[in-house]
């Protein structure tokens, strides 16, 4: 009996802890967003801030479980948003940027690590240089979002988030086979390497044509949010078990979802899902910065006062190594463009292509590391050389790169000057006049009343997007959008009062409410 009550102790001081963490998170990001801040900033800074707090739990999770149930539903839910005409328009930099940038720090910081710790392994060196390589999509668009950048450096941006990761993961798989099995030739990796790169492609284009067929067949919200985050780990799995990339399997699944999904999901389970989709997207980072904190604990501990201090001095020169080679890599790149252009070698077909110096500092300072790099560090097995030097050490790069280069992005984009173009501005513009004169012609003959109050609207809206090439419409708003809002919160506001007076139950107002949510939703609110 008295291990059953410990046990129910347990258990409610585990859930007490979630929900402190969780409101915590909640309170951090509403300060980040105040203060105009990536909220994984602050997400680190608890983080850490854990490892010190007294009595604070030490939960674990299987190191196997970390990649696909941290990873695969936030680079899906990026890459499902990815636009594949930018991707392709934007090849080269993103292509430079996710295998030289990546490649290029995974070997610095496996060079400078080797030369702080002699002892270890090239092959953990070269684990703990994946394991930093590639920044972190959450933090960039956070920063993005509330600046108005050019918007093919965005694209740039999204671009090497969304694909450095596969990169990255395929260096750390080969650093940690070489590890386990003390002997890898380049004759073994090739074909590994072969693979992994062309059958994820295959893989993930099949996955994406064939599970979106039966997703179709669920049409109740509940169940299809749930089948959408089950086919995600299941992709990953699947892959993962072929011996593919899962990063690169679910970035192209995602990609080929997304190109059919809005034919065929309604946006009554389209609206609450991405609703959903963010909310996990938020947990699973909360989550992330939290395990990893709890594990930072009883490294710290673990560790003398001289080793601490040499711990820390080797992360301050691995963020050195990772900031730097990033800031090269980009000022060369962007020289020898310029070079080859000026000598007439390269004639790229947009001048903008080339960025100014101020952009490549931009871009090269957007390199703030985040829930991947923690996530594979937590994923090293627990007999792995120097895996609480690498924990320590990825810990280190993601609290040093967000805080540093975090909080000062915003003002260095600001002190620059950088303005967006606004090309989906015009292309929206374009886009509204098209639909709205096919609505138009679609109920032109209809003599009903109700049409011709549609008429009346729709001719309202194309008057703007055609008199306005930058937009249309304000804030998105349709015209009579307003009004529908004041009248929806009248209308609103008599069914509370009904309720509340007794005039109708619960179950009329819940139903008048849901026809009202519609209308709300309708009416662009």
């Amino acid at each position: 009996m008295a291990s059953l009550k410990s046990v129910s102790g347990i258990i409610v001081s585990t859930f007490e802890w979630i929900i402190v963490l969780l409101l915590g998170a909640v309170g951090l990001s509403a300060l980040a967003r105040r203060i105009k801040v990536p909220y994984p900033t602050f997400l680190a800074i608890g983080g850490a801030l854990i490892a010190f707090v007294p009595s604070s739990p030490s939960w674990t999770l299987e190191p196997d479980l970390a990649l696909a149930l941290f990873v695969a539903p936030v680079l899906l839910d990026a890459a499902f948003d990815t636009s594949l005409r930018d991707l392709r328009n934007n090849w080269v930099p993103v292509s430079t940027l996710v295998v030289a940038a990546v490649g290029l720090t995974t070997i610095g910081v496996a060079y400078v690590a080797h030369r702080l710790m002699p002892d270890m392994p090239w092959a953990a060196a070269v684990a703990l240089g994946a394991i930093v390589a590639p920044p972190d999509a959450a933090a960039a668009v956070a920063i993005l979002s509330q600046v108005k950048l050019p918007h093919r450096m965005v694209k740039v941006l999204e671009g090497e988030s969304l694909l450095n990761d596969a990169t990255a993961l395929l260096i750390y798989r080969i650093a940690v086979g070489a590890i386990a099995t003390e002997h890898l030739t380049w004759s073994q990796v090739a074909p590994t390497m072969a693979l992994a790169l062309v059958g994820s492609v295959i893989a993930g284009l099949l996955a994406g044509r064939i599970i979106p067929l039966f997703m179709e067949r669920v049409t109740e919200a509940p169940s299809a949010i749930i089948v959408q985050f089950a086919t995600t780990f299941l992709v990953w799995i699947a892959a993962e078990h072929l011996g593919l990339s899962g990063i690169l399997t679910i970035v192209v699944y995602a990609i080929t979802v997304a190109r059919t999904a809005p034919a065929r999901i309604p946006a009554r389970l389209r609206v609450p899902s991405y609703a959903v989709w963010e909310t996990t997207v938020f947990v699973l980072n909360v989550l992330a910065f939290m395990l990893i904190g709890m594990q930072m604990r009883p490294i710290w501990t673990r560790l003398d006062a001289d080793v601490r201090w040499e711990y820390c001095v080797a992360a301050a020169w691995i963020l050195l190594t990772v900031v730097l080679v990033r800031l090269c890599w980009v000022t060369f790149y962007r020289t020898t463009l310029r070079v080859l252009v000026a000598h007439g070698i390269y004639h790229p077909k947009d001048p903008k292509q080339v960025a100014s110096a101020k952009g490549g500092l931009i871009i090269s300072w957007c390199g703030m590391r985040g829930l991947v790099t923690l996530a594979t560090a937590f994923a090293l097995p627990e007999n792995f050389p120097y895996r609480d030097f690498i924990v320590f050490i990825a810990f280190a790069v993601v609290l040093g790169s967000l805080v540093i280069q975090g909080l000062t992005l915003r003002p260095l984009i600001l002190a620059f000057g950088l303005k967006d173009d606004d090309p989906v501005g015009t292309e929206v513009a374009r886009g509204r006049a098209i639909a709205y004169r096919a609505a138009l012609d679609a109920i032109e003959s209809d003599p009903s009343e109700e049409a011709e109050i549609l008429r009346l609207e729709y001719r309202a809206i194309l008057m703007q997007a055609e008199t306005d090439p930058n937009g249309g419409i304000a804030n998105g708003e349709l015209p009579a959008d307003p009004l529908r809002r004041r009248a929806i919160e009248a209308a609103r506001k008599s069914i509370f009062d009904l309720r509340a007076t007794e005039v109708i139950g619960d179950d009329a107002f819940h139903k008048l409410e849901e026809e009202l949510d519609r209308a709300e939703l309708s009416a662009g609110g």
